[in-house]
Protein backbone atom coordinates (compact mmCIF):
# COMPACT_ATOMS: atom_id res chain seq x y z
CA UNK A 1 0.00 0.00 0.00
CA UNK A 2 1.43 3.51 -0.70
CA UNK A 3 1.73 6.33 1.42
CA UNK A 4 -1.02 7.98 -0.09
CA UNK A 5 -3.41 5.38 0.03
CA UNK A 6 -2.02 5.04 3.99
CA UNK A 7 -3.12 8.07 4.76
CA UNK A 8 -6.64 8.30 3.20
CA UNK A 9 -6.91 5.09 5.41
CA UNK A 10 -5.92 6.86 8.11
CA UNK A 11 -8.00 9.72 7.74
CA UNK A 12 -10.89 7.53 6.68
CA UNK A 13 -10.98 5.88 9.95
CA UNK A 14 -10.07 8.76 12.22
CA UNK A 15 -12.81 10.97 10.66
CA UNK A 16 -15.56 7.76 11.03
CA UNK A 17 -14.75 8.03 14.83
CA UNK A 18 -14.99 11.80 15.45
CA UNK A 19 -18.22 11.94 13.34
CA UNK A 20 -19.85 9.13 15.08
CA UNK A 21 -19.37 11.04 18.51
CA UNK A 22 -16.75 8.52 20.34
CA UNK A 23 -15.30 8.99 23.70
CA UNK A 24 -12.56 7.17 25.70
CA UNK A 25 -8.68 7.55 25.64
CA UNK A 26 -6.97 8.90 22.65
CA UNK A 27 -3.98 5.74 21.79
CA UNK A 28 -0.63 7.00 22.47
CA UNK A 29 1.37 8.74 20.33
CA UNK A 30 4.12 8.02 18.33
CA UNK A 31 7.22 10.08 18.80
CA UNK A 32 7.54 11.79 15.92
CA UNK A 33 3.78 12.19 15.51
CA UNK A 34 4.34 14.31 19.02
CA UNK A 35 5.93 16.96 16.32
CA UNK A 36 2.20 18.36 16.62
CA UNK A 37 1.36 19.49 19.97
CA UNK A 38 -2.67 20.34 21.31
CA UNK A 39 -3.90 22.60 23.40
CA UNK A 40 -7.24 22.97 24.60
CA UNK A 41 -6.63 26.90 26.03
CA UNK A 42 -9.90 27.59 28.60
CA UNK A 43 -12.90 29.68 27.19
CA UNK A 44 -13.20 33.38 28.54
CA UNK A 45 -16.34 33.45 27.76
CA UNK A 46 -19.10 30.95 29.81
CA UNK A 47 -21.28 30.31 27.11
CA UNK A 48 -18.36 28.60 25.44
CA UNK A 49 -17.65 26.21 28.13
CA UNK A 50 -20.15 23.44 27.11
CA UNK A 51 -17.91 23.42 23.49
CA UNK A 52 -14.28 23.28 25.44
CA UNK A 53 -16.13 20.42 27.10
CA UNK A 54 -17.24 18.39 24.35
CA UNK A 55 -14.12 19.00 22.34
CA UNK A 56 -12.42 17.57 25.09
CA UNK A 57 -14.68 14.79 26.03
CA UNK A 58 -14.82 14.00 22.71
CA UNK A 59 -10.47 14.02 21.87
CA UNK A 60 -11.05 16.15 18.73
CA UNK A 61 -7.89 18.03 18.86
CA UNK A 62 -6.28 14.26 19.66
CA UNK A 63 -7.78 12.88 16.49
CA UNK A 64 -6.41 15.96 14.54
CA UNK A 65 -3.02 15.01 16.51
CA UNK A 66 -3.28 11.54 14.87
CA UNK A 67 -4.00 11.92 11.50
CA UNK A 68 -1.17 14.93 10.84
CA UNK A 69 0.97 12.78 12.71
CA UNK A 70 2.18 11.10 9.51
CA UNK A 71 3.67 14.69 8.28
CA UNK A 72 7.31 14.47 8.78
CA UNK A 73 7.92 18.13 10.84
CA UNK A 74 10.97 19.87 11.09
CA UNK A 75 9.98 21.32 14.57
CA UNK A 76 6.61 21.58 16.67
CA UNK A 77 3.41 22.10 15.20
CA UNK A 78 0.46 23.59 18.26
CA UNK A 79 -3.28 22.94 17.28
CA UNK A 80 -5.36 24.86 19.84
CA UNK A 81 -8.59 25.77 20.15
CA UNK A 82 -9.25 29.25 22.13
CA UNK A 83 -11.84 32.13 22.92
CA UNK A 84 -10.95 35.38 20.88
CA UNK A 85 -12.80 37.67 22.87
CA UNK A 86 -16.32 37.93 20.55
CA UNK A 87 -14.39 37.31 16.64
CA UNK A 88 -14.90 34.24 15.12
CA UNK A 89 -11.35 33.39 13.48
CA UNK A 90 -8.95 30.74 12.66
CA UNK A 91 -5.34 31.23 11.23
CA UNK A 92 -1.49 29.65 11.21
CA UNK A 93 0.75 32.16 12.93
CA UNK A 94 4.53 30.86 14.28
CA UNK A 95 3.67 27.02 14.07
CA UNK A 96 0.87 27.13 15.27
CA UNK A 97 -2.61 26.31 13.98
CA UNK A 98 -5.64 28.50 16.18
CA UNK A 99 -8.98 27.88 16.11
CA UNK A 100 -11.85 30.19 17.92
CA UNK A 101 -14.80 28.58 20.16
CA UNK A 102 -16.69 31.61 18.54
CA UNK A 103 -15.30 30.35 15.17
CA UNK A 104 -16.76 26.50 16.33
CA UNK A 105 -20.12 27.99 17.93
CA UNK A 106 -20.83 29.43 14.71
CA UNK A 107 -20.20 26.30 12.81
CA UNK A 108 -22.61 24.44 15.82
CA UNK A 109 -25.31 27.40 15.58
CA UNK A 110 -25.30 26.69 11.48
CA UNK A 111 -25.89 23.13 11.19
CA UNK A 112 -29.13 21.92 9.57
CA UNK A 113 -31.57 20.42 11.75
CA UNK A 114 -32.04 17.39 9.84
CA UNK A 115 -31.12 16.21 5.96
CA UNK A 116 -31.31 18.96 3.73
CA UNK A 117 -32.71 17.80 0.43
CA UNK A 118 -29.61 18.14 -1.35
CA UNK A 119 -28.07 15.58 1.05
CA UNK A 120 -26.21 17.28 3.65
CA UNK A 121 -26.62 15.39 7.23
CA UNK A 122 -26.13 17.12 10.57
CA UNK A 123 -23.47 15.16 11.72
CA UNK A 124 -21.87 16.25 7.67
CA UNK A 125 -22.14 20.09 8.41
CA UNK A 126 -20.45 19.97 11.65
CA UNK A 127 -17.10 17.68 10.92
CA UNK A 128 -16.73 18.75 7.41
CA UNK A 129 -16.67 22.49 8.37
CA UNK A 130 -14.67 21.17 11.38
CA UNK A 131 -12.17 19.20 9.49
CA UNK A 132 -11.95 21.66 6.48
CA UNK A 133 -10.97 24.37 8.72
CA UNK A 134 -8.23 22.66 10.50
CA UNK A 135 -7.15 20.86 7.40
CA UNK A 136 -6.99 24.59 5.62
CA UNK A 137 -4.53 26.04 8.26
CA UNK A 138 -2.80 22.71 8.51
CA UNK A 139 -2.09 23.53 4.62
CA UNK A 140 -0.39 26.60 5.28
CA UNK A 141 1.70 25.28 8.23
CA UNK A 142 2.65 22.46 5.62
CA UNK A 143 4.08 25.03 3.40
CA UNK A 144 5.44 27.07 6.08
CA UNK A 145 7.63 24.10 8.13
CA UNK A 146 8.02 21.96 5.40
CA UNK A 147 9.46 24.88 2.95
CA UNK A 148 6.62 24.21 -0.13
CA UNK A 149 6.57 26.68 -2.76
CA UNK A 150 3.12 28.13 -3.28
CA UNK A 151 2.66 29.85 -6.65
CA UNK A 152 -0.16 31.80 -6.42
CA UNK A 153 -2.71 32.96 -3.66
CA UNK A 154 -1.58 30.75 -0.20
CA UNK A 155 -5.32 30.88 0.60
CA UNK A 156 -6.55 29.14 -2.31
CA UNK A 157 -3.30 26.72 -2.04
CA UNK A 158 -4.49 25.95 1.57
CA UNK A 159 -8.57 25.47 0.45
CA UNK A 160 -7.02 23.31 -2.30
CA UNK A 161 -4.75 21.25 0.35
CA UNK A 162 -7.94 20.76 2.70
CA UNK A 163 -10.07 19.78 -0.04
CA UNK A 164 -7.39 17.36 -1.67
CA UNK A 165 -7.26 15.79 2.08
CA UNK A 166 -10.86 15.36 2.48
CA UNK A 167 -11.10 13.84 -0.81
CA UNK A 168 -8.98 10.91 0.35
CA UNK A 169 -11.64 9.11 2.49
CA UNK A 170 -13.32 6.27 1.17
CA UNK A 171 -16.20 7.48 -1.15
CA UNK A 172 -19.32 7.54 1.60
CA UNK A 173 -17.32 9.79 3.23
CA UNK A 174 -15.33 11.99 1.03
CA UNK A 175 -18.83 13.21 0.02
CA UNK A 176 -20.50 13.97 3.67
CA UNK A 177 -17.79 16.15 4.11
CA UNK A 178 -17.31 17.41 0.94
CA UNK A 179 -21.12 18.51 0.85
CA UNK A 180 -20.21 19.38 4.55
CA UNK A 181 -18.15 21.83 4.18
CA UNK A 182 -19.97 23.47 1.57
CA UNK A 183 -22.87 23.96 3.30
CA UNK A 184 -20.67 26.61 5.27
CA UNK A 185 -21.12 28.56 2.04
CA UNK A 186 -25.09 28.61 2.26
CA UNK A 187 -25.60 32.31 3.45
CA UNK A 188 -23.47 33.90 0.50
CA UNK A 189 -25.42 32.00 -2.16
CA UNK A 190 -29.15 32.40 -1.60
CA UNK A 191 -29.22 35.37 -3.62
CA UNK A 192 -28.03 34.64 -7.48
CA UNK A 193 -27.50 38.30 -7.91
CA UNK A 194 -25.02 39.60 -6.03
CA UNK A 195 -23.70 43.51 -5.31
CA UNK A 196 -20.46 43.86 -3.39
CA UNK A 197 -18.21 47.31 -2.40
CA UNK A 198 -15.05 47.07 -4.81
CA UNK A 199 -12.83 46.64 -1.34
CA UNK A 200 -14.31 42.96 -1.18
CA UNK A 201 -11.97 41.56 -3.40
CA UNK A 202 -8.84 43.15 -1.83
CA UNK A 203 -8.80 40.09 0.98
CA UNK A 204 -6.54 37.83 0.67
CA UNK A 205 -9.26 35.25 0.46
CA UNK A 206 -11.31 34.80 -2.70
CA UNK A 207 -14.86 36.07 -2.25
CA UNK A 208 -17.13 33.07 -0.44
CA UNK A 209 -19.02 32.78 -3.39
CA UNK A 210 -15.64 31.19 -5.45
CA UNK A 211 -14.22 29.73 -2.34
CA UNK A 212 -17.45 27.83 -2.60
CA UNK A 213 -17.36 26.56 -6.50
CA UNK A 214 -13.44 25.93 -6.53
CA UNK A 215 -14.65 23.38 -3.35
CA UNK A 216 -17.14 21.87 -5.77
CA UNK A 217 -14.72 22.13 -8.86
CA UNK A 218 -12.23 19.82 -7.03
CA UNK A 219 -14.38 17.39 -5.67
CA UNK A 220 -16.47 17.03 -9.09
CA UNK A 221 -12.58 16.81 -10.64
CA UNK A 222 -11.92 13.94 -8.36
CA UNK A 223 -14.91 11.81 -8.65
CA UNK A 224 -17.09 13.09 -11.77
CA UNK A 225 -19.45 10.05 -10.96
CA UNK A 226 -19.67 10.34 -7.18
CA UNK A 227 -19.84 14.21 -7.59
CA UNK A 228 -22.25 14.47 -11.03
CA UNK A 229 -25.37 15.73 -8.99
CA UNK A 230 -23.04 18.68 -8.60
CA UNK A 231 -23.56 19.87 -12.06
CA UNK A 232 -27.18 18.05 -13.15
CA UNK A 233 -28.60 19.96 -9.66
CA UNK A 234 -26.97 23.31 -10.71
CA UNK A 235 -24.47 23.71 -8.26
CA UNK A 236 -21.85 23.85 -10.32
CA UNK A 237 -22.00 25.27 -13.81
CA UNK A 238 -20.92 23.08 -16.78
CA UNK A 239 -18.76 25.68 -18.43
CA UNK A 240 -16.49 25.21 -14.94
CA UNK A 241 -17.22 21.62 -14.85
CA UNK A 242 -15.70 20.83 -18.24
CA UNK A 243 -11.80 22.08 -16.65
CA UNK A 244 -12.58 20.65 -13.37
CA UNK A 245 -10.62 16.92 -13.85
CA UNK A 246 -7.60 19.42 -15.01
CA UNK A 247 -7.88 21.54 -12.17
CA UNK A 248 -7.95 18.02 -9.79
CA UNK A 249 -5.14 16.82 -11.29
CA UNK A 250 -2.95 19.63 -11.41
CA UNK A 251 -3.31 20.05 -7.28
CA UNK A 252 -2.83 15.91 -7.33
CA UNK A 253 0.74 16.08 -9.43
CA UNK A 254 1.61 19.20 -6.65
CA UNK A 255 0.73 17.05 -3.57
CA UNK A 256 2.49 13.99 -5.05
CA UNK A 257 5.61 15.84 -5.87
CA UNK A 258 5.73 18.34 -2.83
CA UNK A 259 3.58 17.09 0.40
CA UNK A 260 3.74 13.54 -0.04
CA UNK A 261 8.05 13.03 0.15
CA UNK A 262 6.84 14.64 3.50
CA UNK A 263 4.63 11.62 4.50
CA UNK A 264 6.47 8.81 6.90
CA UNK A 265 5.42 5.57 6.02
CA UNK A 266 6.39 3.76 9.14
CA UNK A 267 3.79 5.78 11.52
CA UNK A 268 1.45 5.80 8.54
CA UNK A 269 1.41 1.92 9.02
CA UNK A 270 1.44 2.17 13.14
CA UNK A 271 -1.57 4.62 13.28
CA UNK A 272 -2.84 2.51 10.35
CA UNK A 273 -2.62 -0.60 12.84
CA UNK A 274 -4.69 1.01 15.90
CA UNK A 275 -8.39 0.30 16.14
CA UNK A 276 -10.26 3.18 14.97
CA UNK A 277 -13.34 2.19 13.46
CA UNK A 278 -16.24 2.47 16.21
CA UNK A 279 -19.56 -0.25 16.96
CA UNK A 280 -21.71 1.56 14.84
CA UNK A 281 -24.13 0.24 16.03
CA UNK A 282 -23.89 2.39 19.71
CA UNK A 283 -25.82 5.25 20.34
CA UNK A 284 -23.59 8.32 20.75
CA UNK A 285 -24.02 10.49 23.79
CA UNK A 286 -26.66 13.64 23.66
CA UNK A 287 -25.79 16.69 24.84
Amino acid sequence: MGSLQLLSSILLSTICAFALGLTGTAAVADPQSKRILIDYVAPKNPEHQPIYDLLKERHALEKLQEIFGAFRLPNDLTLRTLGCDGVSNAWYERSTVSVCYEYLDEIRRGMPKETTPAGVTPTGALVGQFFYVFAHEMGHASFDLLGVPVFGRPEDAADQFATYIMLQFGKEQARELITGAAYSYKKYLQNPNVTAPLTAFSDAHSPPAERFYNLLCMAYGADPRLFSDFVGEGYLPKARAAGCQREYGEVAYAFYKLILPHLDKDIAKMVLQKSWLPDETAKPKSH
